[in-house]
């Protein structure tokens, strides 16, 4: 990991965990690029707990901001019809 930050990895982790944590919203908080996340729950997890991870996250709006953001306001429009 060459990005430094002031969280844990355990920390990290924790956050890279949840599904209402957007990998944006990580890098805000800690400074990491999804890359670097993606990395650190490779290095750190066992092999199952990764792929795991790897598919929950795989295509999931939530861990995206950008996606998450057009889907709202999809839903906001259609709303207003």
């Amino acid at each position: 990991m060459s990005e430094k930050t002031d969280y844990s990895i355990d920390e990290i982790i924790e956050l890279a965990w949840k599904d209402n944590v957007s990998f944006d919203d990580i890098e805000m908080t800690t400074g990491l690029k999804e890359q670097a996340v993606i990395d650190i729950m490779k290095t750190h997890l066992k092999k199952g707990s990764y792929r795991l991870w790897r598919r929950r996250v795989n295509g999931r709006d939530s861990k995206h901001r950008q996606k998450t953001h057009f889907k709202r306001d999809q839903e906001d429009a259609d709303r207003l019809v």
